[in-house]
C-alpha cells in the first residue's frame, strides 16, 4: 500500500472505534513491514502518538511476537522494539496480552528458551500487574507455562558449568525469582483478602514445583556456596524464604503432609511430585540448613528421623546420582542428631524403615559409582548405632535372612562381634547380646546357607567373618564364663564340621585344576591349539568370572588365591578346634 493511502487509512481510524478484521490485517502487515524493514522508529512514533492510542489498544497485540522476536535477536532495532513492548503491555487487553504472551512462552525455540523467558516474563508480569482481582488466575498460568519450559533445561552440575551457564537456567531462576517479588510482597502487605489468599496459593505451588525441577537435581555445597556467586544456591535460599513469607510453615508441609486440604483429592503422580518436593525440602533445610531460623525446634530427633525416612527412601529409590547423594546426606543429618543406642524396635515395623536399608544395600552391592557405594555402607552403620539392643537383634536377624549377599552378611555378623564385645567391656548390660538370645541368634547366623554346596569363594566374606566370630566368642567364654559355652561349642563344632566337608571337595577340585592347568602349560604351543579343542579346561565360576575365557596366567593366580584362601579358613578351623579341645582337657 502506497504511504498516501495508508495514512488515509490512519486518518480513518483515528476517526472510529469500530475496527473489521480487514483493519486488523491490515494495521498488522503494515507494523510487520516497519518491523522487517528496520523502520522501528516509525512504528515506535506511531503506537505512542495520543491520537493512536485507541488504534494501538484495539489492535496493537497482534503484534507482539513478532516484537519478542526481534527484542530476542539483539540487533540495532531491538532497543526500539523493547520500547514498543514496554507501551502495549500498558494499554492492550489484559486477556489479550496474557494469552499472546504464554504462547510465545510455550513455543519457544528448544534452543533459546533461556532468552525467551528473559525477554517475556517482565512483559508477563506488566500485564498481571494490571489485572487486578483477576491477577491470582494469571499468574497461576503464567507460572505453570514458565516452569514446564524451564524444567527442559539441563541443570549444570559443578561450579564452572553453572558459571557458564550454557543453556541459562540460571539466568531462568534469577528471572523468575525477580517475576514472583510483587506478588510475593502483595500476599505479605495484604494476607487477609481473597486476592491475597489465591496468590499465595499460586505461590505455594510455584515453590513445590521449583523444589521438584531444578532444585532436586542441583548439586548444592554450603561452603563453596557461601563462598562463591551462585544462582541456583540464591534461588534455593530465596524459595524457602517465600514460603516463610507467604506464611506456609515448613513442619505442616514436611511432617503434616496435605497443602491447603485437597492431597487426598489429587492423582498418586500428582501426590509422588509433592513428595518429591518435600523431599528436596526437608533436604535443603537439615542438610544445607537453609531456613533454619523459621524452623521450630521443639521436634525431637527421634521424630524428625521418622518422618525424613519417607523422604531419604524416595530420593535413595531414585538412579540419579544427585538425588541418592542428597538422600544419603539426609540421612546422615537425621541420624547425627539421634542418640546412639536409642531407636526403638518398633520403628522397624514403619515401612521406610524397613525400605531405606534395603535401598542401602542396593546402592551398595549394584551401584556403578565407587563413592556412592562407600557413602551408604558408612550410613548403613550409622543407622546400626542408633538402634538400641533389642532393634538391633531384630535388624540382624532380618538382613540375614533377606540381603542373600556375603559382603552384607559378613558386616552383620561384624557387627554382631562389636555388638557382643561392647556390652561384655562396658557395664551396660545387654540381654539382647548375651546368654540364649546371643545363642539363637548365632544359630541362624552362623550357618552355610547351601549346606555343602555352599560356594566358599562366593560366601568368603560371610566364612570368614562367622570363623572370627567363633574364635573370639569361645576365648571370651572361656576366660569369663556367661554360661552359653555348651551352646557355643554345639555351634561351633556343627559349623566347621560342614565346613571342613566343603574346604575338603574344594581344595581337591580347585588343586586338580591348577594340576591341569600347568601340565597343559608344558605342551608346546602347537600341540597345545591342536589338543585345545578336544581338552579344554572345564569353566569354573569364581566371583561371576569364568576361568574358561581366562588367560592361562589368570587363571593360574585365580586358583592359586583360591587355595590361599582354603587355606586361611583351614587354619581359623584347626584354631577353633584348638580351643574347645584345650577347654574341655
Amino acid at each position: 500500500m502506497a504511504a498516501n493511502q495508508l495514512e488515509d487509512v490512519v486518518q480513518r481510524w483515528r476517526t472510529t472505534e469500530d475496527f473489521k478484521p480487514e483493519d486488523h490485517k491490515l494495521f498488522l502487515n503494515a507494523g510487520h513491514t516497519c518491523i522487517a524493514q528496520g523502520d522501528c522508529t516509525q512504528l515506535l512514533d506511531f503506537i505512542k502518538e495520543e491520537a493512536n492510542q485507541h488504534i494501538v489498544r484495539s489492535m496493537g497485540s497482534g503484534l507482539l511476537p513478532r516484537l519478542v522476536n526481534e527484542v530476542q535477536r539483539k540487533d540495532q532495532s531491538s532497543a526500539n522494539c523493547q520500547a514498543i513492548l514496554n507501551h502495549l503491555v500498558q494499554i492492550c487487553s489484559v486477556k489479550e496480552l496474557l494469552n499472546i504472551l504464554l504462547l510465545q512462552v510455550e513455543d519457544s525455540d528448544p534452543n533459546g528458551i533461556a532468552d525467551s523467558i528473559v525477554v517475556l516474563m517482565p512483559l508477563i508480569q506488566s500485564v498481571l500487574l494490571r489485572m487486578g482481582e483477576a491477577k491470582a488466575h494469571g499468574l497461576a498460568l503464567a507460572l505453570d507455562s514458565l516452569q514446564k519450559q524451564i524444567s527442559k533445561l539441563p541443570v549444570p552440575y559443578s561450579h564452572k558449568q553453572e558459571q557458564e551457564d550454557v543453556y541459562g537456567l540460571c539466568r531462568s531462576c534469577t528471572a523468575v525469582l525477580t517475576f514472583v517479588q510483587p506478588f510475593v510482597q502483595e500476599v505479605k502487605n495484604q494476607d487477609t483478602n481473597s486476592v491475597a489468599t489465591e496468590l499465595r496459593a499460586a505461590l505455594l505451588k510455584f515453590c513445590m514445583e521449583s523444589l521438584r525441577e531444578p532444585l532436586l537435581h542441583v548439586q548444592l555445597d554450603r561452603e563453596a556456596n557461601m563462598t562463591e556467586i551462585s544462582p541456583l544456591w540464591n534461588f534455593a535460599t530465596e524459595i524457602m524464604a517465600i514460603l516463610a513469607v507467604i506464611q506456609e510453615s515448613l513442619p505442616k508441609i514436611l511432617f503434616y503432609h496435605p497443602l491447603r486440604g485437597k492431597e487426598d483429592t489429587i492423582s498418586e503422580k500428582d501426590a509422588y511430585h509433592l513428595n518429591e518436593s518435600r523431599a528436596c525440602m526437608a533436604y535443603l533445610l537439615f542438610v544445607q540448613l537453609i531456613a533454619t531460623e523459621v524452623f521450630p525446634t521443639v521436634f525431637c530427633p527421634v521424630f524428625i528421623l521418622q518422618c525424613n525416612m519417607e523422604y531419604i527412601n524416595l530420593l535413595l529409590s531414585r538412579k540419579d546420582e544427585s538425588c541418592i547423594l542428597k538422600g544419603l546426606d539426609l540421612h546422615v543429618k537425621s541420624l547425627e542428631r539421634v542418640t546412639d543406642c536409642s531407636l526403638p524396635v518398633e520403628l522397624l515395623d514403619l515401612k521406610p524403615f524397613h525400605e531405606v536399608p534395603k535401598n542401602l544395600i542396593t546402592i551398595m552391592i549394584d551401584c556403578p559409582i565407587q563413592h556412592l557405594r562407600g557413602k551408604s555402607l558408612v550410613v548403613f552403620q550409622l543407622f546400626i548405632e542408633k538402634l538400641n539392643g533389642e532393634a538391633k537383634h531384630t535388624f540382624f536377624r532380618r538382613i540375614m535372612k533377606t540381603s542373600h549377599h556375603a559382603g552384607v552378611e559378613s558386616i552383620i555378623i561384624k557387627n554382631i562381634k562389636n555388638q557382643v564385645e561392647r556390652y561384655r567391656k562396658s557395664a551396660y548390660e545387654d540381654s539382647w547380646f548375651e546368654g540364649t538370645l546371643l545363642i539363637s541368634l548365632l544359630r541362624d547366623t552362623i550357618i552355610l546357607p547351601q549346606g555343602h554346596e555352599t560356594d566358599l569363594l562366593h560366601g568368603m566374606d560371610r566364612v570368614m567373618e562367622s570363623l572370627n566370630l567363633l574364635r573370639y566368642l569361645l576365648i571370651q567364654e572361656r576366660n569369663n564364663s556367661t554360661g552359653i559355652w555348651i551352646d557355643l561349642c554345639h555351634i561351633a563344632n556343627s559349623y566347621t564340621k560342614l565346613l571342613r566337608l566343603c574346604l575338603s571337595m574344594s581344595k581337591s577340585y580347585y588343586g586338580t585344576e591348577l594340576r591341569r592347568l600347568r601340565e597343559d602349560k608344558k605342551i608346546k604351543a602347537k600341540e597345545f591349539k591342536e589338543a585345545s579343542g578336544k581338552l579344554s579346561i572345564q569353566s569354573l565360576t569364581v566371583k561371576t568370572e569364568m576361568l574358561g575365557n581366562m588367560p592361562c596366567e589368570a587363571q593360574d593366580k585365580v586358583l592359586q588365591c583360591a587355595l590361599v584362601t582354603y587355606d586361611l579358613m583351614e587354619s581359623l578351623v584347626v584354631r577353633i578346634e584348638e580351643i574347645i579341645e584345650d577347654s574341655q582337657n
